[in-house]
């Protein structure tokens, strides 16, 4: 079973993007069903379908940048680096499929997108996950990101939400 992460570039390795961004918000909604209305008001207000529309402009050099990973040659996971204001980044839609957990490929993708935001300059990069992704936080925590709060971000005060950072 070897396992990869390369760089999307090709049309059919962003479309595989795409797929597995909206593959990542149907979980959530079923691991969150108590969530589902602000799931896709999220959805709505961080506008998904309009950045996956333009993906290029979103999430490819110069300003971003989307990793796949890869078993067997077939797309598993993701991670997307996206412009956040100046000179930080942030770190989106890191989701690898169950089928393809246990492999060390979000490690993979994290380790990727951390060496690629420095690459492009960013001071910091920042991420939203909620409270029950005890598969990411750990990660997160392991590559770097501290815990911080934002009451001016999505959910505001909502303990649900955890805002990390990882100053580069």
């Amino acid at each position: 079973m070897p396992c990869t992460v390369v760089k999307a570039r090709s049309a059919a390795e962003i479309e595989a993007a795409r797929g597995l961004v909206w593959e990542f918000f149907d979980v959530m909604r079923e691991r969150y069903p108590e969530m589902v209305e602000m799931i896709d008001a999220y959805i709505e207000e961080r506008q998904i379908a309009k950045e996956l529309e333009n993906f290029a402009d979103v999430f490819l050099p110069p300003n971003g940048e989307c990793f796949l990973a890869l078993q067997d040659g077939r797309p598993v996971g993701t991670v997307m680096l996206k412009p956040l204001g100046e000179s930080d980044g942030e770190l989106n839609r890191m989701y690898v499929r169950e089928s393809a957990r246990g492999l060390g490929l979000g490690r993979k993708l994290g380790e990727a997108l951390v060496q690629e935001a420095r690459s492009l300059g960013y001071r910091a990069l920042r991420l939203d996950a909620l409270h029950r992704h005890v598969e990411a936080l750990p990660l997160y925590e392991s590559l770097g990101f501290e815990r911080y709060d934002d009451p001016r971000a999505f959910g505001g005060d909502d303990e649900r939400f955890v805002r990390m950072r990882l100053r580069l």
